[in-house]
């Protein structure tokens, strides 16, 4: 179902995908960086990933989706990237909205999904940036608030490799759920334990932040919460999701 591709160094696995989709001899195509001169997250933030720390990589799905479905592809991903850690791991995953993975409260993996639409179909590349082994400089991570999390913390033997085999096979079981985007979204809301969990919010266009009450994802990906005794939708293009020391703004994904 894969075809892996290395890449020593590159700009972005995302940029190296974002032509192939489509073309039906790139179905299935897995682009795997040791380094990234220009990876990027959402909001076109930078991400940081010392040389062979962490695993980078596009996955480029071997079969389209319906367009209409594309809002639910990260939290799908999401959901088969936090199976693939924990089985290798045997530590509980936090998802947080909209695209991140926590351990212990840190975030340890980023979502960043690219696709080429074409009428009612969309060939989809699902970005991921996976923290797996702590490097022994962490000095680049020093403007980093909260600080991230490796995979190795809790497994030391960790390869990226592991994770890298553990993610394709996680994705391959989840293939079929891609047809029920509304089944994604359940599913990632309890996975997630969304309903009553409070998030910390930066609205675009806004200086300080909000506190809100989560309570389920819309049909378009959209973060449903309460706020000030009233319900709100926040947009995934409009907000920010802060944690406990602020912004993690080097490597959100």
């Amino acid at each position: 179902m894969w075809t892996i591709r290395n890449f020593a160094q590159t700009r972005s696995t995302n940029d190296d995908a974002a032509p192939l989709l489509g073309a039906a001899e790139h179905a299935g195509t897995v682009l795997v960086a040791d380094y990234q001169t220009a990876g990027h997250g959402r909001h076109d933030r930078a991400w940081v990933a010392p040389p062979g720390s962490s695993l980078l990589c596009t996955t480029i799905l071997p079969e389209p989706i319906a367009t209409s479905a594309l809002w639910a592809v990260p939290f799908w991903t999401g959901l088969a990237l936090a199976d693939a850690i924990e089985s290798l791991t045997g530590h509980r995953v936090t998802l947080q909205w909209p695209n991140d993975l926590l351990v212990r409260g840190a975030k340890c993996a980023g979502i960043l999904c690219i696709s080429r639409v074409i009428g009612t179909r969309a060939f989809v590349g699902c970005g991921t940036g996976v923290n797996v082994v702590r490097p022994d400089d962490t000095s680049v991570f020093a403007e980093v608030l909260p600080a991230p999390a490796f995979l190795s913390d809790l497994e030391p033997r960790i390869t990226r490799d592991d994770v890298r085999v553990a993610m394709l096979a996680a994705y391959a079981r989840r293939l079929p759920d891609l047809a029920d985007s509304a089944g994604i979204a359940r599913a990632w809301e309890a996975r997630a334990e969304l309903d009553g969990t409070p998030y910390r919010l930066l609205v675009d266009g806004s200086s300080e932040p909000i506190v809100a009450i989560a309570r389920e994802i819309a049909s378009d990906g959209s973060l449903i919460v309460d706020h000030d005794g009233r319900r709100r939708h926040i947009a995934l293009a409009d907000a920010r999701v802060l944690r406990e020391f602020g912004f993690d703004s080097i490597i959100e994904g």
